[in-house]
């Protein structure tokens, strides 16, 4: 099976153009110009990597996007005419693995779904079977987090963020080398990506999210993960 991209759009020529770009590169494409057909195409065929454009009919991307990370870890990317703090954040806590701002080039399109796709493949198997902070354990090579003993559902995005931080407990990581490592963004990224991850990780393996014990904030300098 090939790489399957679901694009959500209501402006035609712009879900035609986006259709065509993606085709070039060899994917399959499935379109759909509202939220509620959107959501029945990826029920009957779950696609590999979700275009979902904030301001659609009906149910919007908001919606939409919270619809899908409800039942699935697709990577999706939220597209907005506008790249003001409230739509991206929005899009992101929504579920979003990445946000894109039209009108965009084809490459940085398809260059963000490649790098989408690399994240989405099973992780490598680490040296430890499983990598433990108290009592946060992740298992690599089952892609699993478990709290007190309990699975806690991450993206994966989400995964390979915490993944990261774990490859070194005593070092910081910045954001500019989060967005490397877990975006794979050499040129094109933003800090909000990362910012707004690591709120979603705190709200889903801390006890109190706005006193993290193992993402911590190393003021000025980025993230760490500790036990």
């Amino acid at each position: 099976m090939g790489t399957r991209i679901l694009t959500v759009e209501d402006d035609e020529r712009i879900r035609t153009s986006v259709r065509l770009a993606l085709e070039d590169e060899g994917w399959m494409v499935d379109e759909a110009a509202t939220g509620e057909d959107a959501s029945s195409l990826f029920a009957a065929n779950p696609a590999d990597v979700v275009l979902i454009d904030i301001m659609l009919p009906g149910i919007d991307g908001f919606e939409l996007c919270r619809q899908i990370r409800s039942t699935s870890s697709v990577p999706i990317v939220m597209v907005t005419a506008r790249s003001d703090t409230h739509d991206v954040v929005a899009g992101l806590e929504a579920g979003a693995d990445d946000y894109m701002t039209k009108p965009f080039a084809p490459k940085e399109l398809s260059a963000r779904i490649r790098a989408l796709l690399r994240r989405a493949k099973p992780a490598e198997q680490h040296e430890h079977a499983v990598l433990e902070f108290g009592d946060l354990h992740i298992v690599p090579a089952e892609g699993r987090v478990t709290l007190r003993g309990a699975d806690v559902p991450v993206t994966k995005t989400e995964f390979k963020l915490l993944c990261v931080l774990a490859e070194d407990p005593s070092g910081v990581f910045s954001r500019e080398t989060l967005l490397k490592k877990v975006w794979d963004y050499d040129y094109f990224g933003d800090g909000r990506l990362v910012d707004v991850h690591v709120r979603r990780l705190r709200m889903k393996i801390e006890i109190d999210p706005a006193n993290p014990r193992h993402v911590v904030t190393v003021r000025g300098l980025g993230y760490r993960l500790q036990s």
